[in-house]
């Protein structure tokens, strides 16, 4: 029988908050019991990745180049690996909707459905259903999945436990796990990902533009509380906008921002054209966007605390692929200037690709968490892993789009 014990992983720091997140181990597989993380109550303790001592070698047969092949090659590799260690253990979990995302964006690389179908297969499992509560972004973020399918078949099916939950939200925007009426709905600011987008679309798939308010109405409310546009970034929430670094500047988790600057990406690319909603969000991103770059390690990377680079000894693989991903599509889209972003792109994506395994293993992930923590080199999380498959599948689209490839090189 497996010996069980628990670990704690923190960042220390005499004068920053220390991050904790707890995690149970069981062999060489990590754990997460639903009560040490934002996840569903009733669910089961869930396989989200781990990091052994010896992960093996570095991939010899990964390129950071921008061309398509290396980057199809390097997103399948880590795909197959990713798929063939988690798809037992899929689950409605925010942690693994991020992964969704990641296969259905390898999928459309790659040209190989088998990522799609599983996270399809998945989702008929789950008789298309979210997590368990109502009005909470983190059980919200696999209707992004659903909404991909139904967008394909269009069988009303496949969101119609997601209109039913929203309809429910709308008519209580009170988070009930959350009953302190000074928080807003979207407390924290990784829901800015986990939810937005799927309002945007149910609004779309159903006609009804009800959705697509509510959502911009609960954006602006956490915006106005978590962004600091002095800064340009986001406090994680509201119990981070007076902690500070070591070197006195605030914490700003790298994770978090990215999962931000990722939800503002597909908020934009979902909402209509000419909606006149849109220039808003397009001015936000484009300030994180100018912020965030000028942070950008020498390595490609960003580590895990944005202001304090020099006290965290190894970039963040999950906040920079996020990053990456929205970057890139920013280019592709005409939101950002090419000049001055492509070679944030080009040394991000060849940054991350640097963190291969030659099983395909991507490494360098913090592991779940509310700031800036500590792990290894070889820490992998599926939620990482889909950021990167979606930083992967963007950057490949661009540079297909991208005819000359003198450009990019």
């Amino acid at each position: 029988m497996c010996d069980r014990r628990f670990r704690i992983y923190s960042q220390m720091n005499n004068v920053r908050m220390v991050a904790i997140a707890l995690i149970l181990v069981i062999g060489n597989q990590v754990l997460v019991p639903s009560w040490a993380q934002n996840t569903n109550t009733t669910q089961k303790e869930t396989y989200v990745g781990d990091a052994p001592a010896d992960p093996g070698e570095i991939a010899k047969d990964v390129s950071g180049a921008l061309r398509p092949h290396a980057i199809e090659h390097v997103v399948r590799k880590v795909a197959d690996w990713q798929l063939s260690r988690a798809q037992s253990h899929f689950n409605q979990d925010w942690t693994y909707a991020a992964l969704y995302r990641g296969l259905i964006a390898a999928s459309r690389a790659t040209g190989d459905n088998k990522y799609e179908d599983a996270v399809k297969h998945a989702s008929e499992q789950f008789e298309w259903k979210l997590g368990p509560r109502i009005a909470f972004a983190d059980d919200e973020a696999v209707a992004q999945s659903y909404l991909h399918f139904y967008f394909k078949s269009h069988d009303p099916s496949m969101i119609a436990p997601t209109k039913a939950a929203f309809d429910q939200t709308m008519s209580a925007p009170q988070d009930v796990e959350h009953q302190d009426a000074a928080k807003p709905l979207w407390w924290w600011c990784d829901a800015l990902f986990m939810a937005p987008v799927a309002w945007v679309e149910l609004s779309t798939a159903t006609e009804n533009p009800a959705y697509m308010d509510f959502m911009d109405t609960q954006w602006w409310i956490t915006s106005g509380l978590l962004y600091d546009p002095k800064d340009s970034l986001y406090s994680r929430d509201a119990t981070f906008l007076d902690r500070h670094e070591a070197n006195g500047q605030k914490v700003y988790w790298s994770r978090g921002n990215g999962w931000v600057l990722a939800g503002l990406a597909s908020v934009i690319e979902t909402l209509p054209a000419n909606d006149p909603r849109r220039p808003r969000f397009i001015k936000q991103f484009q300030q994180m966007a100018e912020r965030i770059a000028s942070l950008q390690g020498k390595d490609g990377l960003w580590r895990p605390g944005l202001l304090d680079a020099g006290a965290y000894p190894l970039p963040e693989v999950s906040g920079s692929a996020f990053f990456v991903y929205a970057f890139a599509w920013g280019l592709r889209n005409g939101v950002l200037d090419r000049k001055k972003f492509l070679p944030v792109v080009r040394s991000g994506w060849k940054g991350l690709t640097k963190h291969v395994y030659a099983d395909g293993r991507l490494g360098s992930i913090q592991p779940i968490g509310a700031a800036p923590g500590a792990y290894g080199p070889s820490a992998s999380y599926v939620f990482g892993v889909g950021a990167f498959l979606m930083a992967g599948a963007e950057v490949d689209a661009f540079v297909s789009t991208t005819h000359s490839q003198a450009v990019l090189h």
